[in-house]
């Protein structure tokens, strides 16, 4: 439907100044054209009817002007405007109208008169506030014998012409709005022709990225490019399954496989423990023993991932529980290093899209940085804004100078104070974990210390999950 409409619209407004475009000017060349032509006819009138008149019928004999009034009279009917008929100085003689006898037509505001009397024939069309609108003039010279000896002037009205204009403009513009409704109805129809395979064909990869595999276009209607299109895509997204399938299927077994030699590590860890006699060897071998729970944690973390995505469920982590836990796990070596490590929850529903080992990961790499850059008081806390989730981690360390601010979370990127031993990763990776989730890590150099924001999109039920 949006490609429809978006057609129809592009087509109706191209269309549109297509014919204002040629209907203004058409319509302007049309008046002009209409307006010469009337010059033309209105000057040959007026030359036709000098040529005929003669000296004699201008005498000033009373039976001499009554013919001559009665023969203005039948030119006036015969041109359709009037006419009067001036003397050699410009003085009406006989008028049509019978208005203005005796009247001096040679005025400023009459050229075409005085371009008479000088034996030019002239004709103008020009505004008459006496008429209250435009008129075609036109006054050409009677000669007789070689002589100057009277002028014939027509006057007339072109409020027809301009309504023949109008009409024939009309006429023009209801075409060009019949053209206009047909060509969106044939527009309408190809749009719909065109947009009903590429709908199904979003729709189909709507379903394909909300983890619907099997999703295929098929066969669709349309032309040749159509067809090659849903050929590509089906095959795209055959390559997209099996690809998926077999990530998923790498992931399951090898974290099934790992799970027998780490046990048999463990049961051989924790045997060991128990029959040795050296208190330094016991406390190496718990901590060997930590680091395979540890490494068992991220097998299931891989196991229930990988059943997460087969089944097409969406993890959630409670931020509050993840800071309270990460708080717990580092407050013995906070202690060690004369910190204060401390926490603030505010806000009781602080679900987040993001798997829970995720959000531990980044709280580790957080706590764990502040730890080793800075002494005395450090907070975690965990906040909510509208649409995502906040954990921050403060302290009071020497901070990170302003030029290095954008490069600490490059991956092996290590600044001037970087204590030795470091390998330049943990804000990369905490940085990734969280964009992973559609989140983000945005840093802050503060006068004193520095403190890291980690937001994650709030989860749309409120519930978290395993």
């Amino acid at each position: 439907m949006k490609v429809r409409t978006r057609l129809a619209a592009s087509f109706a407004y191209v269309l549109l100044v297509v014919i204002v475009a040629l209907t203004v000017p058409l319509g302007i060349v049309l008046r002009d054209r209409a307006r010469s032509e009337l010059e033309a006819l209105t000057l040959a009138n007026a030359q036709t009817i000098a040529a005929v008149l003669t000296r004699d019928q201008l005498e000033d004999d009373p039976a001499e002007r009554r013919a001559l009034v009665r023969n203005t009279r039948r030119y006036a009917g015969d041109v359709g405007g009037r006419v009067v008929v001036l003397d050699v100085t410009g003085v009406a003689i006989a008028d049509s109208a019978e208005e203005d006898l005796g009247e001096d037509f040679a005025t400023p505001g009459r050229p075409e008169v005085a371009g008479a009397l000088a034996s030019q024939p002239m004709a103008e069309v020009r505004r008459s506030e006496e008429e209250e609108g435009d008129i075609a003039v036109a006054a050409a010279p009677i000669i007789d014998e070689g002589e100057l000896v009277g002028v014939v002037r027509i006057s007339r009205d072109v409020a027809t012409v301009q309504a023949n204009v109008g009409r024939a403009t009309a006429a023009i513009v209801a075409v060009a709005l019949g053209g206009l409704i047909a060509g969106l109805v044939l527009v309408l129809a190809i749009a719909r022709s065109l947009a009903r395979p590429l709908s199904r064909l979003a729709t189909t990869a709507r379903r394909l990225g909300d983890g619907d595999l099997s999703a295929r276009a098929g066969s669709l209607e349309g032309g040749d490019e159509v067809q090659e299109l849903a050929g590509s895509f089906d095959e795209m997204a055959s390559r997209v399954e099996r690809t998926v399938r077999a990530q998923r299927a790498f992931v399951a077994n090898a974290s099934h496989q790992l799970r027998t030699p780490l046990t048999g590590i463990k049961l051989r860890l924790e045997a060991g423990t128990a029959e040795s006699d050296d208190e330094e060897v016991r406390t190496q071998l718990r901590a060997a023993d930590k680091e395979v729970d540890r490494l068992s944690q991220i097998i299931e973390r891989l196991l229930t991932m990988a059943s997460q995505i087969e089944e097409g469920t969406v993890p959630r982590a409670d931020l509050g529980d993840a800071v309270d836990r990460a708080v717990h796990r580092w407050q013995e070596r906070a202690v060690r290093g004369s910190a204060e490590l401390s926490n603030q929850i505010d806000g009781a529903d602080l679900a987040v899209v993001a798997d829970a080992a995720d959000v531990d990961q980044v709280l580790d790499v957080l706590i764990d940085n502040a730890l080793t850059h800075a002494a005395g008081p450090i907070r975690v806390i965990a906040s909510a804004t509208p649409g995502r989730a906040i954990v921050s981690v403060a302290d009071r360390g020497p901070g990170i100078p302003e030029d290095e601010v954008a490069r600490v979370t490059e991956r092996f990127f290590r600044g001037r104070g970087a204590a030795t031993g470091g390998s330049g990763l943990g804000l990369a990776i905490a940085r990734e974990l969280a964009e992973r989730w559609g989140g983000g890590l945005d840093l802050r150099a503060r006068d004193v210390g520095t403190r890291v924001d980690v937001w994650f999109p709030v989860s749309p039920d409120g519930a978290t999950g395993p």
